[in-house]
C-alpha cells in the first residue's frame, strides 16, 4: 500500500512518528532500532557537526565542546521563541532549531517506512500556553508555519490526549466513559471521551468527545522541583550573604529549567557570581556553583535530576551524584522528598482533569476508565491522586510513550486516507 500520510508526536521529551496501513497504526524506528527519539539536539564544535536524540546526549555526556538543547517544544507560545541563541559564535533562531529537528524526523520516519509523506496530523497539547488563548494560538500557527516549512503539503493538528484515546479505542471491546490522561513532558491533557468498537472508523467523532483541558505541567516541571528542592541547596541555593540577604535565585532557577540552562553560561553571568561570592556566607557550597557555572556542566545536573525522578518512580531512595559540582559529592533523594516537592503541582494537575469533567457535566462516579499514557504519568504519587479522585474508574496503561503517535497515525489515516 502506498502511504502519504503520517502522525509526528513532538514531544517535549521524546518524539514519535507512526503511519497506518489500512489494518494497523504502528510507530516507526527513529533511532537505531528504537521507535521514540529523545527532543534533543546537540551541536558539536569540535567536530562541527549537530546529532539528534540519543546520539545527542552521548556526545554532550562524553564532554565534546558544544550546545546541547532540549525542551524545545517549552519554547513555543513563549517570549523566547522570537529570540534565539549563540553556537559557536553564530546565531541560531529557535525557529531553525524547532525546524531542523522535527526535518530528521521526517527524514527518519521516509527512511523506516521507505516512502514519502505529503501530509502529517501534528499532535499538540490542549495548551500550550495557560489562561492565554493568543498566545496558545500563536503557538499552533508557529508550529504550523515551520512544520509547512518542511514541504508538507497538507498540515493539521490534534490534541495529544485525543489522539492518544483513537490509539485506545483500537482495543476496546465495549462502549466506555473514559477520561483520558496524557502526562508528558511539558503539558498535563485530559480529554472525557467515549469510545466503542462500533464508532472506531467513524471520521465524525464530535458527539463522543465530551470535554478536553490541560495545564502546563509537566515531567520537565517535576523534575525541575526535584532540583530546587534537593539538588541546588548544595549548590548554595538559600544561603545567605553578609548583609543577611538571601542569595539570588535565577542562576538556580535557570539551570533547574531544561530550556533555560543556557543562560546561566555566559561570561557575563560568571563574572557577577564571581563578585557575588565576595559577600557569601557559604563559600563552599556557592564554589560549587561556580563550578558548575565555568565548567557548563548544568546539562548533567539536569539529565541526573531526570534519572532520579525515574528511579523514584520504581525505588523509595536513591543517589544522585554531584561530582561536577565537587568531587565525590553525592546527595541521597527519597521518594517522600521528590512527592513533597511536587505536590503543589500534583494539586494543579488534578484540579485540570476535575475541570474536565466538570465542564462536561459528567459526575467523577459514572467514569468507566482511567487511561494513563505519556512516561510522566508512571509517578506513583500522580497515580493515586488520580485514583483517589475517580475511585470507581479502573486503571488502564497505554503504551507510555507510543499511544499518541499511534493515534495520530489513525487520525492521518481518517482524514487523508
Amino acid at each position: 500500500m502506498s502511504l502519504t500520510a503520517c502522525g509526528i508526536d513532538f514531544g517535549t521529551s521524546n518524539s514519535t512518528a507512526a503511519v497506518h496501513d489500512g489494518a494497523v497504526a504502528r510507530l516507526l524506528p527513529l533511532e537505531a532500532g528504537r521507535l521514540t527519539l529523545p527532543s534533543a539536539v546537540f551541536f558539536n564544535l569540535d567536530e562541527d557537526t549537530m546529532s539528534f536524540g540519543r546520539a545527542a546526549l552521548n556526545e554532550y555526556l562524553e564532554g565534546y565542546e558544544g550546545r546541547l538543547m532540549r525542551s524545545m517544544k517549552s519554547l513555543l507560545g513563549s517570549g523566547l521563541m522570537d529570540t534565539g541563541t549563540d553556537v559557536g559564535g553564530r546565531h541560531l533562531a529557535f525557529r531553525d532549531l524547532i525546524g531542523g529537528f522535527l526535518a530528521e524526523i521526517r527524514k527518519r520516519a521516509e527512511t523506516a517506512a521507505r516512502c514519502g509523506f505529503d501530509q502529517v496530523v501534528i499532535g499538540r497539547p490542549v495548551y500550550f500556553v495557560d489562561d492565554d488563548r493568543e498566545a496558545d494560538q500563536l503557538a499552533e500557527d508557529t508550529l504550523a508555519q515551520i512544520v509547512r516549512g518542511l514541504g508538507f503539503r497538507d498540515v493539521s493538528f490534534q490534541f495529544e490526549p485525543i489522539a492518544a484515546a483513537h490509539a485506545f479505542e483500537q482495543t476496546v471491546d465495549r462502549e466506555s466513559l473514559v477520561l483520558v490522561v496524557d502526562i508528558g513532558g511539558g503539558t498535563s491533557d485530559f480529554s472525557l471521551v467515549r469510545l466503542s468498537p462500533e464508532r472506531r472508523n467513524a471520521t465524525d467523532r464530535s458527539a463522543d468527545l465530551l470535554g478536553t483541558s490541560g495545564v502546563h505541567i509537566g515531567g520537565t516541571d517535576f523534575d525541575k522541583r526535584l532540583s530546587l528542592s534537593c539538588v541546588m541547596p548544595e549548590l548554595g541555593m538559600g544561603g545567605l550573604l553578609a548583609s543577611g540577604a538571601i542569595l539570588p535565585n535565577t542562576t538556580y532557577f535557570q539551570l533547574a529549567t531544561w530550556h533555560t540552562i543556557h543562560l546561566a553560561y555566559p561570561r557575563a553571568v560568571l563574572a557577577s557570581l564571581q563578585d557575588m561570592r565576595l559577600d557569601v556566607v557559604d563559600t563552599k557550597r556557592f564554589d560549587r556553583l561556580l563550578r558548575v557555572v565555568r565548567e557548563r556542566s548544568g546539562h548533567r545536573i539536569a539529565m541526573r535530576s531526570e534519572a532520579a525522578k525515574i528511579e523514584l518512580s520504581q525505588a523509595l531512595a536513591c543517589e544522585l551524584d554531584l561530582d561536577v559540582a565537587e568531587a565525590g559529592l553525592a546527595v541521597t533523594l527519597t521518594r517522600p522528598q521528590f512527592e513533597a516537592a511536587i505536590a503543589a503541582e500534583i494539586e494543579r494537575v488534578c484540579a485540570a482533569a476535575q475541570r474536565c469533567l466538570d465542564h462536561a457535566g459528567v459526575r467523577a462516579d459514572t467514569l468507566d476508565t482511567l487511561f494513563f499514557t505519556g512516561g510522566s504519568s508512571a509517578v506513583p504519587v500522580l497515580r493515586d491522586a488520580l485514583s483517589r479522585r475517580f475511585p470507581k474508574a479502573r486503571p488502564v496503561e497505554g503504551d507510555l510513550y507510543g499511544s499518541v503517535g499511534c493515534g495520530l497515525a489513525v487520525v492521518a489515516r481518517q482524514r487523508y486516507g
